[in-house]
């Protein structure tokens, strides 16, 4: 198909749309419609989800074993009622019905009170020199959710987002293309939710509504059209169909959920060593120190630098003793080095394992070692290859891999010169001789299948320990192997705004375990603007600050005293929280539930809720408003049903209701919720650094229900039953609220502790505790 990158053809130019069902065939759990040369297959998933295929052809490729997690044939097949007649198809689950219009083939469907979604528009499916189309109805009150990495606003109508991994360095609100290609969205409206995922990993765009008022558009270069529909009354079944087709989580170790210190670069052992004693002296938790680049000898992939880094194996062991992890970056481009005896290019030559060019030369381009080559991930051997050779850092006490600069980011010429971006030839081979594909195809999964390959390494040499990954390229399914972070951010009020909605789109496309590097990258961070992002970044997923080498220090004690203040009690409320953040990770393993949530997500039939951009849950029982301009200590907080409770000073408010609240440096607005159990520990000063003697439950009274999720926190004993989840419940009896365990399920013993409840917002109420 030829490569296309101009303005997208619109409706009516130069398309071939699909034509007149001229025969239909149903085969449990498919329906095979023939139009013209073109075949339409739908084949019915789950109640609430159904494939859409089109060939022009009338052929359909084969299954590629990087596509869904979950295929066609593992679903268990479900009830469906048949009907025809001469002008419709129909459909019908238990929660849904779709229709095929005959003349000419168009799909539309409906809930059961018979409200539309997802229909077809007048064009419905068409192909041309461009690539393949389809294009669907707008309901008036619908709103667009998810997309992967996106800047901007929370909610993306009228808007056109492109499916391409780049290296957005720099990025800001108006940036198209990013680090993570996502083609996967939910559409919202009062009582109705839907979502799509566009299954292509060729380039591919989403115009929803920014060029034909009414009509939204997914469009794509593959050579057909492969989509999923997936229905549901509100976003959280949504996403819990999305991520069993493409992957849940895993669950990470308990340490990565603490505190995260980086910057390029902490450049040897000395400087790492006196930087973690600097975090013990001033009594500011931190369980984690990442190395940039420096650490390696001349950017070398799999090397430490001879002089700055000459015993790795004792810088990890005396960090681990001193309760921190360590976590090195990775990238991908692998020096062209032949003369120097450098193993992993040589091995990699004498494999052949790195991406050639259609003329079967050497592909290369610059990235930090200079000239570069780059391994093919798209190959299994590949991977295993690279997989072994994070042995030169987990050796030395390596617990995390963070992979960077795998879009992957190359220039033409070498890094100082300028220069240009470049990506691999599109018509590169890739992929193994039994599957052999074209870059064109693979652009979009070369970061996904590198953090494959480092996930697959840490549990290979660190088997009886969870091990942490980090990636900034990614695609659909990113998080089975991988947590992300939103690449180079800058050191602006509008980007610590601006984190927000993109860690929640990020949450509603699958990918739980987000962050973005506090205090921002690029630039230098004013100390109001880093001690509020501090405050914010408590409720990041993943709680790292990262600066870049040009900037001034960005420690939390660079600010003066009374920054240093606001940032250790910020980073001592993270560590309290943790069992109520580790249970939500938790959740996301079983569910695919974000950890970050708009407001929408719990209050999807609330419309102002939809535009929602600068306030978020914590799960469904903590609510923040931060601060994000300077010089600002009053905001406006939207509150949605229900009785809310500051943290601060337990003040009561009934919902729905805007309020003006008072919000000086030292204070971001929180709330929790009536009904809410937030199971809290003591401040430590790692994650690991004695059992949990107390567990504090912090009661809002009213009525609810919360989970607590226990492990070990390191082993994979989890797996085997060693586990524990507690169900608390509350409910308030005339002057009694009545706090009690009434589920406990798997075999972990915490160990002897006390578990006490604290209730908030009301001292005339007494409490009955049963445990």
């Amino acid at each position: 198909m030829p490569q296309y990158f101009g303005k997208l053809p619109t409706a009516g130019q130069e398309w071939t749309t699909l034509g007149n069902v001229q025969s239909a065939q149903w085969d449990e759990p498919s329906l095979v419609c023939q139009c013209g040369e073109a075949t339409l297959l739908l084949t019915v998933l789950d109640h609430n989800l159904i494939r859409v295929q089109v060939a022009p052809t009338g052929a359909f490729a084969a299954q590629r074993s990087w596509a869904v997690t979950k295929p066609d044939q593992e679903w268990a097949i479900v009830p469906v009622q048949f009907q025809e007649d001469s002008e419709t198809i129909t459909l019908k689950t238990e929660v849904m019905r779709v229709q095929i219009q005959r003349s000419p083939c168009r799909i539309s469907c409906f809930d059961h009170a018979g409200n539309p979604f997802a229909q077809d528009a007048e064009m419905g499916v068409g192909w041309s020199a461009s690539g393949i189309a389809a294009w669907k109805q707008i309901e008036s009150d619908e709103h667009f959710y998810g997309f992967g990495e996106r800047t901007g606003l929370l909610d993306k109508r009228s808007e056109e987002m492109t499916n391409w991994t780049v290296d957005s360095v720099d990025y800001s609100s108006q940036t198209d293309e990013m680090y993570q290609a996502i083609p996967f969205f939910t559409a919202l409206r009062p009582g109705l939710s839907y979502g799509i995922f566009l299954h292509s990993t060729y380039w591919s765009r989403f115009n929803m509504g920014a060029e034909q008022p009414g009509v939204w558009q997914m469009h794509t270069r593959a050579p057909e059209l492969d989509y999923y529909i997936l229905y549901g009354s509100e976003p959280a079944q949504i996403l819990k169909t999305y991520t069993e087709l493409t992957g849940r989580m895993p669950l990470p170790p308990k340490w990565a959920l603490g505190y995260h210190q980086c910057r390029w670069s902490y450049e040897s052992e000395e400087v790492v060593e006196a930087l973690a004693q600097e975090f013990r002296n001033r009594r500011i938790p931190c369980d984690v120190i990442h190395l940039d680049i420096d650490y390696m000898q001349g950017y070398r992939v799999f090397t430490w630098h001879e002089k700055r880094f000459p015993d790795p194996k004792a810088l990890g062991r005396h960090l681990n003793q001193n309760g921190f992890q360590l976590v090195t970056i990775v990238d991908p481009g692998v020096k062209h080095d032949p003369e120097a005896g450098y193993a992993i290019y040589d091995e990699g030559c004498q494999k052949d394992y790195f991406v050639r060019k259609p003329d079967g030369k050497l592909f290369h381009g610059y990235v930090w070692p200079d000239k570069s080559v780059f391994p093919d991930f798209m190959r299994p051997e590949v991977r295993e290859w690279w997989s072994d050779c994070h042995t030169a850092l987990t050796d030395a006490g390596v617990a995390g891999i963070w992979n960077d600069m795998n879009e992957p980011s190359i220039s033409d010429r070498p890094f100082g010169d300028g220069g240009n971006k470049i990506p691999f030839p599109l018509d590169a081979t890739q992929g193994p001789a039994d599957e052999p594909a074209t870059h064109a195809e693979t652009h979009n999964l070369y970061g996904y299948m590198m953090a494959r390959a480092a996930r697959e390494a840490m549990e290979k040499h660190r088997p009886h320990q969870r091990s942490f990954v980090l990636t900034r390229s990614g695609f659909a399914g990113i998080q089975r192997w991988s947590s992300v972070w939103l690449g180079d951010n800058t050191s602006l009020w509008d980007q610590l705004e601006m984190s927000l909605p993109m860690l929640c789109n990020m949450g509603l496309s699958g990918v739980a375990f987000v962050g973005c590097d506090i205090g921002g990258f690029a630039g230098n961070a004013t100390a109001e603007m880093f001690a509020r992002w501090m405050q914010v970044g408590l409720l990041y997923p993943l709680m790292r600050a990262h600066s870049a080498m040009t900037t001034n220090q960005h420690e939390p004690w660079c600010f003066g005293d009374r920054i240093e203040q606001i940032c250790r009690e910020y980073i001592e409320l993270r560590y309290q929280l943790l069992p109520y953040f580790y249970s939500l990770f938790w959740e996301a393993t079983q569910t695919g539930a974000p950890i970050l949530r708009p407001l929408l997500y719990h209050y999807p039939n609330d419309p102002k809720t939809y535009s929602l951009h600068d306030q978020v849950l914590l799960g469904e029982w903590l609510m923040a408003a931060p601060i994000y301009h300077p010089g600002q200590e009053y905001r406006a907080v939207y509150l949605p049903e229900g009785t809310w409770y500051d943290w601060w000073s337990n003040e009561r408010f009934e919902g729905p209701t805007h309020i003006l609240t008072h919000a000086p440096l030292e204070r971001m607005p929180l709330y929790a919720k009536a009904g809410a159990i937030i199971p809290m520990q003591l401040v430590m000063q790692y994650v690991n650094q004695h059992p949990v003697e107390e567990l504090t439950l912090r009661v809002y009274p009213g009525e609810g229900q919360n989970i607590l999720y226990e492990d070990d926190g390191d082993s994979f004993d989890y797996q085997s039953g060693a586990w524990r989840t507690t169900t608390y419940q509350v409910r308030q009896e005339g002057d009694r609220v009545i706090v009690e365990a009434i589920d406990r399920q798997g075999n972990w013993n915490p160990g002897d502790r006390t578990v006490r409840v604290d209730l908030q917002g009301r001292s005339d109420l007494e409490v009955d505790f049963r445990d």
